[in-house]
Formats: structure tokens, C-alpha cells, sequence
């Protein structure tokens, strides 16, 4: 490829890469709103992250575009065309986050509607969203500087996700059995710590692609101890 070409190609990729991270940065606001909301029950807050959606799907059609664009005038082969794909399926999970965060406010608005504002297991779902969001934050470093030790800890973090779940979903049964007048609001808790393990879920997702971007190899449904390997030899 000529040298002129291939600069124009660099350039391509570079600003396709740039939009893929401020779709990032823009979920990742989706998110603090949606969680500052459900806290203070501010529905400015909520419809924002609700109306929010709109914005990062856009984002989804534009990148899902010019990475198909790149494809067909382009032909991008070996490391280039793993760039292009990562592009492309990291937006798709960065789309997915935002279905996430638009839910959580969703719940968040027929919780206060409904004058349902004993939030329980409240500060256990807070630190959920923290864990989640540190982890999105990282899959996005991961992706903007193809760093595969942070990668890979995004990958080991998702366990501590799962697990915090696993004991907000024992905590919430409890609660509902012992006085059957929280079973409506601890089923609209669950389903925001729900799709906060979601999140968590997709963030990991980003942070394999990273991987097969940089090695040129799939460690989808491996052990988080083949990642590492993977990441780190």
C-alpha cells in the first residue's frame, strides 16, 4: 500500500478508535446518572439517562457504518482488520451497557412513582455500580492504550461482580420472606442489580477483545486464568 494511502488509512482507523471511546465516556455518564438518580430520586436525573439512550444508539449506527466502510474500500488484513472487528463488537457491548443503564433508570422511575423510597440492599447495589463502572472504565483504557495486564483485570473483576450479586439476590430473598410487603420493591432492586452484573458482563466482553486485537487470539469462553496467560506471556 502506498505510504500516502496508508496514512489515510491510519487516519481512518484512528478517528473510528476516537469514537468508539466517546461513546465509551458517554455510557459510562449514563451510568453515574442513572445511579445518582435512583440515590436521590431526582427525575431530571433519571429521564436523562432514559432520554440519554437515544445518543448512544446514534453512536452505535455511525461507528457500525464507517467500520463497514473501512471494510468494503479498504480490504484491511492481519492486524488491521482485528482492529476493525474489535471496533465493531465493542460497540455493539457498549450499546448493550447503555440498554443497561437505561433500565436502571426505568426501575428508578416506578420506584419513586410509587412512593417506594426504602431502597433495601441499597448501599450493596452502590458498591455493585462502583466495581461495575471501575471495570467499564478499565475494558476502555484497555481498548484506548491496548494494555493487556488491564484487560486482563477487568476479566478477574467480573468474579467479584458475580459473587456480589449472587449475595444481593440471598439478601433480597431474605427480606421478601420475612415481610411479604417488600416482594415489589426488592423485585425492582433485583432487577437493577441485575443489570448492573449485566454491565459487568459486557465490560469483560471489551476487555477479550482487546486480547484477540493484540495476540490474534480468541479467549472467549476461557478461564480467567487463560486470559491472564494469554494477557501476560
Amino acid at each position: 500500500m502506498p505510504e500516502h494511502i496508508s496514512k489515510q488509512f491510519d487516519t481512518e482507523l484512528e478517528s473510528v478508535r476516537s469514537r468508539v471511546l466517546q461513546m465509551g465516556g458517554l455510557v459510562e455518564q449514563q451510568i453515574v446518572t442513572a445511579m445518582e438518580g435512583l440515590a436521590t430520586g431526582d427525575m431530571d436525573l433519571i429521564h436523562k439517562a432514559i432520554s440519554d439512550d437515544h445518543r448512544v444508539n446514534a453512536y452505535d449506527v455511525e461507528i457500525d457504518d464507517a467500520c463497514q466502510h473501512i471494510i468494503a474500500r479498504r480490504q484491511p488484513a492481519a492486524s488491521d482488520l482485528r482492529m476493525v472487528m474489535t471496533m465493531i463488537k465493542t460497540t455493539t457491548d457498549l450499546e448493550r451497557i447503555g440498554d443497561e443503564a437505561e433500565k436502571i433508570a426505568r426501575m428508578s422511575k416506578m420506584i419513586y412513582e410509587s412512593d417506594r423510597v426504602n431502597l433495601p440492599r441499597f448501599h450493596e447495589v452502590r458498591h455493585m455500580a462502583d466495581l461495575a463502572l471501575e471495570m467499564l472504565r478499565k475494558a476502555l483504557d484497555a481498548f484506548a492504550r491496548l494494555d493487556l495486564t488491564a484487560a486482563a483485570q477487568v476479566v478477574r473483576a467480573d468474579l467479584q461482580v458475580d459473587e456480589e450479586y449472587r449475595a444481593i439476590i440471598r439478601q433480597l430473598i431474605t427480606f421478601m420472606m420475612e415481610d411479604p410487603r417488600t416482594i415489589s420493591i426488592s423485585l425492582e432492586i433485583l432487577s437493577i442489580a441485575k443489570a448492573l452484573e449485566r454491565i459487568g458482563d459486557h465490560a469483560k466482553n471489551m476487555s477479550e477483545y482487546v486480547v484477540f486485537m493484540v495476540k490474534g487470539k480468541d479467549v472467549r469462553h476461557t478461564s480467567v486464568e487463560e486470559v491472564e496467560r494469554e494477557a501476560l506471556q
